[in-house]
């Protein structure tokens, strides 16, 4: 079975030296993506923020590129971007 590296590439390039064993590329697309949505998830936990312009780079043994995953495709926002935030009654 084949590896695949996912390397973070973000405010911070963080290169993956582990990777992770799997059947194919729409493997590897898929982890990728839950990758991207756990860590949209705790910076969003974290910062209050989401940076949709980060994205996981998909490597294969050989060191070469094989895809990208954008966090912006992985996710869909909806709602209005000048919401305020919803004030109850103390």
């Amino acid at each position: 079975m084949p590896r695949f590296y996912f390397h973070l590439i973000n405010d911070m390039d963080v290169p993956d030296g582990e990777g992770k064993e799997l059947p194919d590329l729409e493997g590897a697309g898929q982890e990728a993506a839950r990758q991207a949505r756990m860590l949209m998830g705790q910076m969003l936990k974290d910062e209050a923020r989401i940076d949709l312009s980060h994205r996981i780079d998909i490597e294969d043994e050989h060191g070469a590129v094989l895809a990208t995953v954008s966090f912006k495709d992985v996710v869909t926002v909806s709602g209005s971007s000048e919401a305020s935030p919803t004030r109850h009654p103390a």
